[in-house]
Parts: structure tokens; sequence; C-alpha cells
């Protein structure tokens, strides 16, 4: 597994920081079926790049977790996809945002890998990194793999209906709830900034009340 650096590793251990794992493709950016290959087709979903900064504003950490099996299949290699990440940062620095860090798994599927989403290695490295309760980190998935991969890792697994989920039919969306009850289900990464939001706002609230 590799991970990007960091812009920031957040606070130590005595204060860990709010952190939000975030898939790549179908997430922050539209899906290609033949992968992102060049900056130019790193394609921002509309509004997404805006959730995250809302979320960064609030204090929420974000880094992102994405297999890239085009790596492993020679359809990309590392100086392109450092640069596909750098085009990433910069649009998400326009839209307000910032992305903590990057880290990608790089193996193709048949490479017997520990760290390829729906196993929990690139989390369980996040968690490290940052020494945080994975339990309290929300994964936010696209896909039964990632609600998998969250739910392996301990993360509240969180499902957006953008990217590839757009095109779920009623039984595919009910098969992955089923396989991962405890999923939190979103129209988009908005609705899912506006639910980490709301849930903040009510613990501040009773924060400083006398129980």
């Amino acid at each position: 597994m590799r991970a990007a650096p960091a812009h920031s590793r957040g606070a130590g251990p005595a204060h860990a920081p709010k952190l939000v794992i975030y898939g790549r493709d179908g997430i922050l950016n539209a899906y290609r079926e033949d992968h992102v290959k060049s900056p130019q087709e790193w394609i921002p979903i509309p509004g997404a790049l805006e959730a995250l900064a809302r979320l960064n504003h609030a204090g929420w950490h974000a880094v992102v977790a994405t297999n890239q099996a085009g790596i492993g299949r020679g359809l990309i290699d590392m100086a392109t996809l450092n640069a596909v990440h750098a085009h990433m940062n910069r649009l998400a620095a326009e839209a307000g945002g910032r992305i903590d860090a990057v880290f990608f798994c790089p193996h193709a599927p048949e490479e017997d890998c520990d760290c390829r989403k729906p196993l929990p290695g690139m989390m369980r490295d996040i968690g490290r990194r940052w020494n945080v309760d994975l339990a309290h980190v929300p994964m936010v998935c696209d896909t039964l793999r990632d609600l998998q991969a969250a739910q392996a890792a301990g993360c509240p697994p969180h499902l957006v209906l953008s990217g590839r989920a757009a095109h779920m039919n009623e039984a595919v969306l009910q098969h992955c709830l089923a396989a991962v009850p405890s999923t939190t289900l979103h129209e988009s990464l908005q609705a899912f900034a506006e639910h980490l939001l709301r849930g903040s706002a009510q613990a501040d609230s009773m924060s400083g009340k006398l129980l």
C-alpha cells in the first residue's frame, strides 16, 4: 500500500483529529471504466469538492483511500498518478477545501495484496498514521466493495448515490444495504456533509449540559 505525503497529520493522540475517509472515483470525481489516465480525465462530480470543503471548514480532515489497479495493469504510471492527484488537490483548493493525504492500492486484483478494497489494509494504515479509532471515522463509499472495506476496518459506512451508485437498481441497492446493514444512505456527498454537520451540532449542543 502506498500513501501520498499529507499536507497535515492533524493533532497528536491526546487530541485525535476529526477524519473522513473518502473513496475517489465515483465519489469525488466521475467514474471511468477505462480508469482515469491523465489529469484531464479527473472530472469532479458537481458539488462534491464543495461538500468536502464545507466539512474541512468545520474541522474535518479529508483522506482519500482508492484502489488504483491501473498501475498494476500498466495503464498508468506513478508519475501520472501523482499528476492526477496534484490536479485533484488544486481543484479541491479552488473549491475552498483540502485533501490531507491520498492512500492508494497500486495492485491488480490478481496480485493478492492486503490493501485492495474490500480488504481493510488502507483504512487500518490511515488509523495508525493519524492515531485515531476507526470506529469514529466515517467512510464514504459508492460500491458494495467499499462498504465491505469500511465494515472490515470498523469505520461507519456511508453510501452516496453518486457516480457508480447512481446507476444501482433497487434490487442491487437493497443487496448492498443487506450485506452491510450498518450503512447510512445519502443522495449525494452534499447530503452526507449535511448529515455529519448536523450530528456534530447536536453533540456540541449537549457538551455543556449537566446530565
